[in-house]
């Protein structure tokens, strides 16, 4: 993994929502975690927020350790990066929580399941490393 991370233009597009990532945590006991979440939001070059929806389980464990494993995947190129996340806060309002609200209210009127997508909290992560899965 790289030791200073950047989270390039080909992976912000990746951030957009087009496509799900999927997440990975493990609790203190060392249960692990796996799921799909339909929003990682760029913040700046060091944090990405991602969406606190129903996600109760990761939650806890983000809550007990506080790393965190993302893929995302670019819709144009198919690329895939692994980002190592360290979870810092979350926010319940401000603007990262309203354009990410708002975002997510794009996603779910797509999809057809608007009104039911409920942003609970921007939850902000440090990029730790970030590195591309396979390809070129």
């Amino acid at each position: 993994m790289d030791a200073a991370p950047r989270l390039s233009p080909e992976i912000r597009r990746a951030m957009e929502g087009v496509l799900p990532a999927i997440v990975a945590t493990c609790s203190a006991d060392g249960e692990p975690n796996a799921t799909v979440i339909s929003q990682v939001y760029y913040v700046d070059d060091d944090h990405v927020a991602l969406s606190h929806q129903f996600f109760n389980k990761t939650y806890r464990n983000v809550r007990e350790n506080p790393q965190l494993f993302c893929v995302v995947t670019c819709p144009d190129s198919m690329r895939f990066w692994s980002l190592r996340l360290r979870y810092d806060h979350s926010e319940t309002e401000g603007p990262v929580f309203d354009a990410m609200d708002m975002q997510i209210e794009a996603i779910a009127s797509l999809t057809g399941m608007s009104g039911i997508f409920k942003l609970k909290a921007a939850d902000i992560y440090e990029v730790v490393a970030v590195q591309q899965l396979g390809g070129s």
